[in-house]
């Protein structure tokens, strides 16, 4: 199976956590959090659509100034989505600079604030100087972004702060039987992405141009075989609460990949605990209870610098101990 998500750490362990996925085939990625985000090329910042902010503590917040470098020209919005207080956070961001020449600049920056009953809307446009323009908010459900084929979803940790966890699911997955395409001497083209548009919306009666012929839906419904939806998870700073577990268990449950910070070892759990944090047993523990397919840690302590294997090893452990 070709997966629609391709994922990549933008940073190390110990560097600032950023999580860059681009969906394949949409010409369009995803971010969740912008910490240091030099070594992300400005044409993959320009790709990036929806960018998702656990909190904004300064190492998972502090690469928005480069982004917003980069797409001052870019001309399609570029939304945003964070805790509650986000909003505040954006706009003392853009409040930190001067923007007298910008009002041809197309750039809209949209904001959404998640919270425990409401999503609340805000706009920045760079034609109004990037003056904040709020909208109505809406009721919230742990779905926070829908695309055309894979949703977002969001829990509300606690990390002595609001903490945002999130899964990006894809709704199911198309696969092309090659074989059959050969057999019906169809070719491959653009109109095999509509062919799948209209298997997702249900449009049963659509009719395709195929090398200046006409093909039904009914005819072509065979060359598809319907799959499971990849899934991925990402989640950082959070209190190792038996409220904080039971939430991100309900959230990743079933991911092919977990990212999840590792950044105490079990040995240190009162300092994770002082600091809000997970520890490497903990993040297998949940990844094991949650049954997904991989662990990724991510997010270490520098107290390990040295001896970054030991994290690791512990999280791997637990993920895979046999109760």
């Amino acid at each position: 199976m070709k997966p629609s998500f391709h994922a990549r750490l933008l940073n190390g362990p110990f560097d600032d956590p950023c999580l860059y996925v681009r969906i394949v085939r949409e010409g369009m990625a995803l971010m969740f959090d912008a910490g240091f985000t030099v070594n992300l090329s400005a044409r993959d910042i320009l790709k990036t659509t929806d960018i998702f902010i656990s909190h904004t503590h300064i190492d998972h917040f502090i690469g928005f100034d480069n982004i917003l470098r980069v797409s001052l020209k870019k001309e399609t919005p570029l939304r945003f989505y964070g805790p509650e207080g986000f909003t505040d956070r954006i706009e003392g961001k853009l409040r930190s600079y001067t923007w007298n020449l910008i009002g041809d600049y197309p750039l809209v920056l949209e904001v959404s604030e998640v919270t425990d009953k409401f999503i609340k809307r805000a706009s920045f446009k760079a034609q109004n100087y990037f003056k904040r323009e709020e909208s109505e908010a809406e009721l919230s459900d742990s779905t926070i972004m829908k695309g055309s084929f894979f949703r977002v979803s969001a829990a509300i940790l606690d990390h002595q702060v609001q903490c945002l966890a999130f899964s990006l699911d894809e709704d199911f997955h198309i696969n092309i039987d090659k074989d059959k395409l050969d057999k019906m001497n169809l070719p491959v083209g653009p109109w095999l992405g509509e062919f799948k548009k209209a298997i997702r919306e249900g449009l049963t009666d659509s009719v395709f141009s195929i090398k200046g012929k006409s093909r039904t839906f009914a005819e072509l419904r065979e060359i598809a075989n319907i799959t499971k939806g990849q899934k991925i998870s990402y989640v950082v700073d959070a209190l190792g609460s038996k409220e904080n577990i039971r939430k991100i268990i309900e959230l990743v449950k079933g991911s092919d990949v977990l990212y999840i910070e590792t950044f105490f070892m079990d040995k240190d759990k009162d300092r994770a605990k002082e600091r809000c944090h997970l520890t490497a047993k903990m993040a297998g523990s949940i990844a094991r209870d949650a049954g997904v397919g991989r662990i990724e840690p991510v997010h270490f302590s520098p107290r390990y610098i040295d001896e970054p294997e030991a994290l690791i090893k512990e999280a791997e452990e637990e993920f895979t101990r046999q109760l």
